[in-house]
């Protein structure tokens, strides 16, 4: 799918959105669409709704490149699932060049922390010794145990095209991913048929919510770096995503095995 049609919504600037969007206590609802069914739910969502610009730009490209061990800790942790987990990876803005390293854990309690490095642009593929200390640091004071950062390595690279969309009625945001794509090793899989929709509320449900459980949509399961090892590399365990890949993803799948 090309991005989403958004040029006639209003718009809300980055330092706006962040002003009134990010003191929320979040819940994150992930959905999978088809692409077929983006024009109905954008044309419901015109007047609801206003679309992050910046500089003109309403579509922006990203980039994250995962690292794990060769036991595939990370993934491991995931898939079983362990309370004590993390995620290593690169998140690169693509139209302007800016990287950052961002270690996510999540504790005991459940609860999840994001910190990231400014990072290299030219380095976003590989760890720097840096890098490793940081991600040391971090997982020894998330008391994630059993980890040696100096092992690790690039697993898989995700690519995508975001759209943000603020909803002012219910202080909630919106992101659509389209154009996503999974690379791991020389096995890319591209996905122009569907669309990740990801919406961050209080915890009432929000407009984008009702919408799409009208549309007969319900939150999916899926972790673009746990559910992109599990389709690129079937010998993981991947009990926990098996719905997701059998509903829709099947299709690239075969694409690739053939």
């Amino acid at each position: 799918m090309n991005a989403p049609a958004t040029t006639r919504f209003a718009t809300i600037s980055l330092e706006e959105l962040a002003e009134r969007a990010s003191l929320l206590t979040r819940v994150d609802r992930k959905y999978l669409v088809p692409a077929s069914d983006m024009g109905a739910l954008l044309a419901e969502l015109e007047s609801q709704a206003r679309v992050l610009e910046i500089d003109g730009q309403q579509h922006f490209g990203y980039e994250s490149v995962y690292f794990d061990t060769p036991e595939a800790a990370s993934y491991l942790l995931a898939a079983h699932p362990r309370r004590r987990r993390f995620k290593a990876r690169t998140r690169s803005y693509l139209d302007t060049g800016d990287c950052y390293l961002e270690v996510k854990t999540k504790g005991s309690r459940g609860t999840t922390a994001k910190q990231r490095l400014p990072y290299s642009f030219e380095e976003r593929d590989r760890l720097t010794a840096e890098g490793r200390d940081y991600i040391d640091e971090l997982l020894q004071d998330a008391s994630v145990v059993g980890i040696d950062a100096d092992t690790m390595e690039q697993v898989l690279t995700t690519r995508y095209t975001r759209t943000t969309l603020f909803l002012p009625g219910s202080g909630s945001r919106c992101t659509i991913d389209s154009a996503l794509a999974w690379e791991c090793g020389d096995d890319v899989l591209r996905f122009d048929d569907t669309v990740i929709v990801e919406t961050k509320s209080s915890g009432q449900a929000s407009e984008v919510d009702r919408l799409l459980w009208r549309m007969g949509h319900r939150p999916d399961r899926i972790s673009k770096f746990a559910t992109g090892l599990a389709a690129l590399r079937p010998e993981l365990p991947h009990n926990r995503w098996s719905r997701v890949l059998r509903q829709h993803f099947v299709p690239a799948l075969e694409r690739v095995a053939t």
